[in-house]
């Protein structure tokens, strides 16, 4: 190793791409450009962004590195007896080759293995190269690995969404389970929870300005994260199904959103968020019907998704226009989609054959031939004299004896080549990855389906599956498999791998979050009030949805036919003796069938007349009122009834048999006529009454005419 690449670790990256590397400067946006060599020192202040991409190719047994800014394989560390389709993650001075089981350093500068360690989990992780990481996110586990220094693993509590990070080195993830949103700052080694989205709403952060935002997929609405919870929200101006996926960061003023049940990609104006006008409408790309996408990722200008079902790699500008369609060569498992810290998007095809380099600024694709590099020279390392490869040696020198006959010379050993490390042919390795693993929710339960894995030549024995909160095995012929007892409107995110005789093989799980469900609601509380005029009011509390959205509601009445709505109250008119109102709820899970929930339901009795109403004056009295009885016949419909003497009239009273109607204030002597009124749904009947008013059972003493309208004028003017 020649003095260049004898650099120091923390500059391993520059000597061994032979490249500037991007530094960042301390509280400021400004990137700087260092040409490091030889034994320099780390100014003060400084941060190194990590240049190019590592990957594992499976053929070499060995991690490459690709520079991105020359598209050339420039290192190569030997890690042999890796799984296939091992990720590989750089930090500042070393790198890591991940594997379901076992995490291998290696080191930079001198490209050596240098110790393994277990995983938390045997899934396979989301990667974070961040400034004070790398993080290792296992999903399903709900476990943060920090890998740079100091390390750290750090429990969630629970299975998480795909993370993010800010420039800062602060990690954020959303738990899938309560949906909490919380943060690790660098370094630390606790997570805070500082917001929450709604009970049952499905979700994923991004940033936004390095700040993060959260998409509430089941409110259809974006908010900032802060220390005091949840932002207002921002409408989407769209409808999305619970499985889109938001992209990591935004790109201009869009912010790129992957509808995969709806074969759409969404590019939704944000600056709502941060300033007060209103949001231009969203742009909406049509993706390919039937494909299976992963992403999307963005850079500072352009979003990447692959379409896994194609095999290939898609790129878009801020405004959506197509920019490239790549071919990703390789085979086995669908490619694998990452953001490199250099601004560039990289595509590993899943046997580490090639890299496909995505230019950050304006979305064109480069293919990176690793396996050409592997195979034509040990990347990165000073090249020697040419060796002689088998069958082009140069010719033998004779010795000058020609009195001699000349005798064919032994051949030689030629000197060791070095070559590809490739895995024997007659040893079996681990089985690949299942593929086109797929979920569909059930009640309480997921149907887990899969394709076989490459057995690797040895039988597949069978396959584990593993989400939170358990896990469970089957045979190696098993094609799908039911996960029970798990809780409706939780949304779970299900691994499968295979195993054979020579160890467990990659995993692969399901690219939508499946959200259990199947089981209608349950029954709303009715109340139900019915009136004397046929009409009946009712109303009811939404019942338990037991995971689903509601749709709407379905409301019938005796005799009235069924109504589709979306409040929680009604009226019916013209309702007739005894009437059942009936409710139910019919909910929906994700883009499924509509299912109609229990009945709730109340019977109301709605009098009903049987004839027009009756009323018969038996007596008048009076004290300081006139107190007019009456014997009132509704004939089984509520009555009001009313007495009227002179222009002054009783109450109107609710009656039925007999009742006392007062007028009040009225004194009076002799022969008075007294007219009473009954009033049903079926109409108004009335009685006159003259005579004279009796005083506890005897006749009023006759004052004279004159005394008493004299009487009743005063008592006028004191009502006046």
């Amino acid at each position: 190793m020649n003095t260049e690449e004898q650099g120091t670790k923390r500059f391993s990256v520059v000597a061994r791409t032979r490249a500037a590397v991007a530094l960042v400067v301390a509280g400021s946006l400004a990137l700087v450009g260092l040409a490091v060599t030889g034994q320099a020192s780390t100014p003060d202040g400084l941060e190194f962004v990590q240049v190019g991409h590592w990957v594992y190719n499976d053929a070499a047994q060995s991690a490459f590195h690709v520079d991105g800014s020359t598209n050339r394989v420039d290192a190569r560390a030997s890690v042999p007896g890796a799984e296939r389709g091992s990720q590989v993650v750089q930090g500042d001075d070393s790198g890591y080759v991940v594997e379901r089981n076992r995490i291998t350093e290696f080191d930079k500068a001198t490209l050596s293995v240098e110790e393994s360690t277990p995983p938390p989990a045997p899934e396979t992780p989301f990667v974070l190269e961040i400034a004070g990481g790398p993080y290792l996110i296992y999903r399903n586990a709900g476990q943060l690995v920090r890998l740079g220094d100091p390390t750290a693993t750090v429990p969630a509590g629970g299975p998480l969404s795909r993370p993010v990070a800010t420039a800062d080195g602060t990690v954020w993830v959303h738990r899938v389970d309560n949906g909490s949103l919380c943060e690790l700052p660098r370094g630390a080694a606790v997570l805070s929870c500082t917001a929450h989205l709604p009970p049952a709403h499905t979700g994923g952060l991004t940033l936004v300005g390095d700040r993060p935002v959260v998409l509430d997929t089941t409110g259809d609405s974006l908010h900032r994260v802060g220390p005091g919870g949840l932002g207002e929200g921002l409408p989407l101006g769209i409808k999305l199904s619970p499985s889109a996926q938001v992209a990591n960061s935004a790109v201009g003023d869009r912010l790129a959103i992957a509808d995969p049940e709806r074969n759409q990609l969404h590019l939704i104006d944000i600056s709502g968020l941060d300033q007060d006008r209103p949001a231009a409408k969203p742009i909406s790309v049509e993706l390919t019907k039937g494909s299976r996408f992963n992403g999307p990722v963005s850079s500072s200008n352009v979003v990447a998704m692959v379409d896994e079902t194609r095999g290939e790699v898609l790129t878009y500008d801020g405004g959506g226009t197509l920019k490239a369609t790549t071919k990703v060569p390789g085979q086995g498992t669908p490619p694998r989609l990452a953001k490199g810290e250099d601004n560039r998007i990289y595509v590993d095809s899943s046997d580490g054959s090639h890299v496909l380099v995505v230019n950050g600024d304006n979305g064109t694709v480069l293919d990176v031939d690793v396996d050409k590099a592997a195979n034509s020279q040990t990347a990165g390392e000073p090249t020697a004299d040419p060796e002689p490869q088998p069958g082009n040696e140069p010719p033998a020198r004779q010795p000058e004896q020609p009195e001699q006959p000349q005798q064919p010379q032994q051949p030689q050993a030629p000197p060791p080549t070095r070559k590809p490390v490739l895995p024997p042919v007659a040893k079996a390795t681990p089985p690949g990855a299942p593929r086109n693993v797929g979920a569909t929710a059930g009640d309480g339960s997921i149907k887990v389906s899969w394709s076989p894995a490459a057995d690797n030549g040895a039988r597949v024995t069978g396959y584990r599956l593993t989400w939170s909160g358990g896990s469970m095995r089957v045979g190696g012929s098993a094609r799908s498999a039911t996960v029970t007892g798990l809780a409706n409107g939780t949304a779970y995110v299900i691994t499968v791998v295979a195993e054979n005789s020579a160890g467990i093989g990659a995993g692969a799980g399901a690219r939508a979050t499946p959200v259990p469900a199947g089981k209608p609601a349950g029954a709303p509380v009715v109340t139900a009030n019915a009136g004397a005029d046929g009409k009946v009011s009712v109303s009811w509390t939404q019942p338990d949805l037991r995971g689903g959205t509601l749709v709407h509601y379905l409301v019938s009445a005796t005799g009235k036919g069924e109504r589709t709505l979306s409040a929680t109250s009604t009226e019916f008119t013209g309702i007739t003796g005894t009437a059942t109102v009936t409710v139910r709820a019919v909910t929906k899970f994700g883009s499924g069938t509509t299912l109609t929930g229990a009945a709730g339901s109340k019977k109301v009795t709605v009098a009903v007349a049987s004839g027009p109403p009756k009323i018969t004056i038996t007596q008048v009295r009076s004290t300081n009122s006139l107190v007019v009885s009456v014997n009132a016949e509704g004939k089984g419909a509520p009555a009001t009834c009313t007495a009227e003497f002179n222009g002054l009239a009783s109450k109107a009273t609710a009656c039925s048999g007999p009742t006392n109607l007062v007028i009040s204030n009225v004194i009076w002597g002799g022969a008075i006529t007294i007219n009473a009124t009954i009033k049903t749904s079926a109409g108004t009947a009335s009685d006159s009454w003259t005579g004279v008013p009796t005083v506890n059972g005897g006749a009023l003493f006759w004052l004279g005419p004159l005394a008493l309208v004299g009487m009743r004028r005063r008592k006028d003017k004191e009502v006046l």
